[in-house]
């Protein structure tokens, strides 16, 4: 283990339900996101980074283990994330670290109040500023969060700012000693009460009309109906606030002298959909839900480009102790990106990623470079309760060089067979590596090209048995 003075310090950044075609540096011509694209540009842009489940306490039960949600335990909202479990405050704070938690946790599990988190379901951090579930103990302007002692503090201004302000008063308290600070935004969430994006005044008006993604575009019903393109521009105002939030974190860290020293990652839990997929705003295995925002920088990741190679966010976790100089904890299943820095390879690493889907459905899926193949479990297992199933049958799969926005489903045409087959055979050893299970994955309805249904088949639907299942 390298000596204290040697370690660097880490903050990560995690915002909720941000697609990763919001920044500029995934080609968003909004201008949105400024700070990420320098974040990206100076250090190392994930270039397809995938969330291991598309829901928040599953994807957040990882980021915190380094494990997939079926491993955790956590693979639905409600569950806790136990106490038994390595985690990365742990694994930082056994070094030495300082650690602080600052926002939204989402891992005290259902018997547990909405704000308050018990001391023994923190993940190990020692220093506390948080809400179990911050959507509902806040709105845009009345930002309420619990202390270590479990009383509620009120932090004035508008909420990604007021958030922002308490880890700037972390690290100027702490920096002195190494440290690890988890800054857990709420934006660009929705608001639960109101299904509205509150944005800063005059932020909502900036972007409304200025950009909607192809997949929006073509499944949102009109703002006369409440689709997307009514709440895009509040989304956008939120994301754009966020980012300017970063920014003064890291010149909190330059004044302090730090900022070399400093490892700085940006991303979030899942994206959004915003219900063209299913009922409400993930909970799918398409690119909208699953692909999320991803840059390092700072010691390990300064200048260190693309990374090209699709990877999963549960690899946070070990790459973070990597970077440190720390020993990664048996029985985490993520890999450390370090390898990849730089335009490095990895001969370790599978040449898949792969996605648990729970809640709605027991789904699963598996995406290459080029393609996204997914797996759905039939009507009968209670997807509440059941984590995985002994049974699933192909439902989508998507070319996503020639249809990034997955608008048709190419599942059961017989000209995609082939390529079906090979990604059966790679999601069969994730699950076999993963979750230790053999389950049967039966082949879709063969159908030609001439077969094809739009109206069936865009919003990624394939009936088992004559039933639509898992989508609105």
């Amino acid at each position: 283990m390298p000596p204290a003075a040697a370690r660097p310090s880490v903050v990560v950044v995690l915002t909720d339900q941000q697609r990763w075609d919001t920044t500029g540096a995934h080609g968003n011509p909004a201008g949105v996101t400024p700070e990420f694209d320098r974040l990206a540009r100076e250090g190392t842009l994930v270039e397809q980074a995938v969330t291991p489940n598309p829901v928040c306490a599953p994807a957040r039960a990882a980021l915190q283990t380094g494990r997939y949600p079926t491993a955790t335990g956590v693979f639905r909202n409600g569950l806790p994330l136990g106490a038994e479990l390595p985690t990365l405050a742990g694994a930082f704070a056994e070094a030495g670290y300082v650690t602080g938690y600052i926002g939204k946790w989402h891992l005290a599990g259902e018997d547990n109040p909405d704000g308050p988190v018990p001391p023994g379901r923190r993940g190990g951090y020692e220093h506390w500023l948080a809400s179990d579930r911050l959507e509902f103990t806040s709105d845009a302007y009345r930002t309420v969060v619990y202390d270590e002692e479990g009383e509620p503090v009120r932090l004035p201004g508008y909420r990604s700012d007021a958030l922002v302000d308490a880890a700037i008063r972390f690290v100027a308290d702490h920096h002195e000693r190494p440290f690890l600070l988890f800054l857990s935004l709420l934006e660009p969430h929705h608001q639960n009460a109101t299904d509205d994006y509150p944005a800063p005044a005059g932020y909502r008006e900036r972007y409304e009309g200025r950009w909607l993604p192809p997949d929006l575009a073509a499944l949102s019903p009109g703002a006369a109906q409440g689709g997307a393109h009514r709440h895009l521009g509040g989304y956008l105002g939120q994301i754009k606030r966020v980012d300017e939030g970063v920014g003064r974190l890291r010149d909190a860290l330059r004044s302090l002298g730090i900022e070399d020293d400093t490892l700085l990652a940006w991303t979030a839990d899942h994206g959004s959909h915003f219900r063209t997929r299913n009922g409400e705003y993930k909970r799918s295995a398409h690119e909208a839900s699953v692909r999320v925002p991803f840059a390092l920088t700072g010691p390990g990741f300064r200048g260190g480009g693309l990374i090209r190679h699709p990877v999963s966010t549960v690899d946070l976790m070990p790459t973070l102790l990597d970077a440190a100089g720390l020993k990664v904890p048996e029985g985490v299943q993520g890999r450390s990106l370090r390898p990849l820095v730089g335009g490095g390879t990895d001969p370790e690493r599978p040449y898949s990623v792969f996605v648990q889907i729970s809640e709605d459905v027991i789904g699963r899926a598996v995406r290459t470079e080029r393609w996204k193949y997914v797996v759905t479990a039939p009507p009968g297992p209670d997807p509440w309760r059941q984590p995985g199933a002994d049974r699933y049958r192909e439902s989508e799969l998507y070319d996503l060089a020639a249809d990034p926005y997955e608008l048709e489903n190419l599942a059961g045409l017989t000209s995609h067979r082939r390529v079906a087959d090979g990604l059966r055979d790679a999601l069969a050893c994730w699950l076999r590596e993963v979750e230790g299970a053999d389950p049967v994955i039966e082949a879709a309805q063969p159908r030609t090209l001439e077969q094809r249904s739009p109206d069936s088949f865009a919003h990624g639907r394939v009936p088992w048995e004559g039933v639509r299942f898992g989508h609105a």
